[in-house]
């Protein structure tokens, strides 16, 4: 039976959980570039982990790029892990800790393949698909007011 905490924090314990997670996801799984993947943005965003038994198995960053607009990015949830609502908690924690802070809006790149987990989360598409890291995306958008 899964032991689940979240973590919430800068780019210090959290932040390496994070990458822990994002490693094996888009640099080992996905082949995305260790250069595209770990960037300087780490450094300002807010990180969220939810680990099992302490260890990281789903993650999520989110930075605010205008006062009220945030960006939610890196998400992602170790394999023999998906399907239990982590995508969904750590999404929902990012948006309820960014409308705390005054985001009213977020948008986001998701891949393509997974379009449809957004939507099912209020996100909607704008505009048209394009490549980010070789992988087809699509910027999506949702309105944070609750």
């Amino acid at each position: 039976m899964p032991s689940y905490e979240t973590h919430v924090g800068g780019d210090g314990a959290v932040g390496e959980m994070a990458r822990t997670v994002r490693r094996a996801v888009f640099i080992d799984e996905q082949g995305v570039d260790e250069a595209d993947e770990m960037d300087e943005k780490d450094e300002v965003a807010t990180h969220i982990v939810v680990t099992d038994d302490g260890e990281p198995v789903a993650t999520a960053r989110f930075r605010l790029v205008e006062p009220t607009t945030v960006r939610i990015e890196r998400v992602a949830v170790l394999e023999p892990y998906r399907g239990e609502g982590l995508g969904a908690k750590v999404m929902e924690i990012a948006e309820s800790t960014a409308h705390k802070r005054g985001a009213t809006s977020a948008f986001l790149h998701g891949q393509l393949r997974v379009a449809a987990f957004y939507e099912q989360l209020g996100y909607e598409t704008v505009g048209d698909q394009f490549e980010e890291a070789g992988i087809p995306h699509v910027e999506m958008v949702k309105q944070l007011d609750e």
